[in-house]
């Protein structure tokens, strides 16, 4: 089969949903699938076309996600004549995918990571102005006639459903990773340790709790920061652990300004660009991984922190109650009082364990798929 992808953000750009297509592409190529993708905002450096058996990854010059948005349809349009399916994503990339998908007459997929609905009034970051526009965009695309709406989790597939969109049209499918990557990594940093005559439990003279992934507005980085200042204050022997990527400039401008600002640079170690083995190792020798967002609509860090062994605080919000399993703690309210006790509680190991559940990334492919296959058979 062929397939169109329309997305924002491509590989080796790092986000939940670059993470997702970067799978799918490495598995249905192999299956000798043939894939094009559409994408923008490309990394400095990185080429504007790429170009390899079966694969063709197209960046257009567009540094403005709006720009993308408002341009890219001529290109989907022209591709998606040649494929069988267009295959998008939530947010900026969706109504190009679906305009060009609909006028060569193709099947249209949207995968929605989140719907954040009323949410946005209560985002940081945004001025009332961006909210209001940004809440009626998100109306619109879920007003546009997708041939399938799928969600990552029963969370964002209840949320499409609350926002309009026809049950019928709505699937879950899972976001998943590769747990043998996952188990190798954990065994390597297990043998480092043996070979340093130390449990795991012994390896952290310092307490140590790590956020990773993208600067999002709503991952409560907001919270997070003052709350580490509060922490330190009674649990000197204690580390945040922050491992962002350089991408969002805007944002790691003020991650840095906020740190000076809660005086907590010489307490905060910021890691970038690490690579898959120093990254996991980074979990795996943590003793915590902390994630305070205002939702979730799957989030890869709670799933691969969970397949590391890597206790959890958690915002429970969004998907994460349903993701989330293992040893946990969860925040009671996103304040900055609530996160700090949270934190507190970690460190005197007071953890809820809960059944850990497996988001396979062999299930997620087949079931990509499936619809693919089943999608392409439909007659327009």
């Amino acid at each position: 089969m062929k397939f169109l992808w329309v997305l924002e953000n491509y590989h080796p750009h790092i986000g939940g949903v670059e993470t997702l297509f970067k799978k799918l592409e490495t598995r249905l190529l192999a299956q000798g699938h043939t894939i094009t993708v559409i994408t923008a905002r490309p990394i400095k450096g990185s080429p504007m076309k790429e170009k390899r058996a079966g694969f063709l990854l197209i960046r257009l010059p567009f540094r403005s996600r709006y720009l993308f948005t408002l341009l890219t349809w001529p290109m989907v349009w022209y591709h998606a004549r040649r494929c069988d399916v267009v295959h998008t994503t939530s947010y900026n990339a969706a109504l190009p995918a679906w305009i060009g998908a609909k006028l060569a007459r193709k099947k249209v997929i949207v995968t929605f990571h989140e719907v954040w609905g009323d949410l946005w009034f209560r985002l940081p970051f945004m001025s009332r102005l961006s909210k209001q526009l940004h809440f009626w965009f998100e109306k619109m695309l879920l007003k546009l006639p997708f041939d399938q709406f799928v969600a990552v989790s029963h969370s964002t597939a209840s949320n499409l459903k609350k926002y309009g969109v026809k049950p019928s049209r709505v699937m879950v499918i899972y976001n998943g990773i590769d747990y043998e990557e996952f188990g190798k990594v954990q065994t390597q940093v297990q043998a480092q340790i043996q070979t340093h005559s130390c449990s795991r439990s012994h390896t952290h003279t310092v307490f140590t709790y790590t956020y990773f992934g993208r600067l999002g507005i709503s991952k409560g980085l907001d919270l997070l920061l003052p709350a580490a200042a509060a922490v330190r204050k009674v649990l000197p022997q204690s580390q945040l652990q922050l491992i962002v990527p350089t991408s969002d400039k805007k944002m790691l401008k003020w991650l840095h300004q906020a740190i000076i600002l809660n005086e907590i640079a010489d307490y905060v170690q910021i890691r970038n660009n690490l690579t898959f083995e120093e990254l996991k190792s980074a979990i795996v020798q943590s003793t915590c991984v902390v994630i305070p967002s205002y939702s979730e609509g799957f989030c890869f860090a709670a799933v691969e922190a969970m397949a590391l062994g890597t206790p959890i605080i958690s915002s429970g919000r969004g998907a994460l109650r349903e993701v989330v399993g293992g040893k946990v703690i969860e925040i009671e309210s996103l304040t900055i009082e609530a996160l700090e006790n949270a934190i507190s509680k970690a460190y005197q190991k007071e953890w809820e364990k809960r059944p850990a559940r497996k988001f396979e990334l062999t299930k997620q492919v087949a079931d990509y798929l499936k619809l693919y296959e089943t999608l392409s058979k439909k007659v327009y």
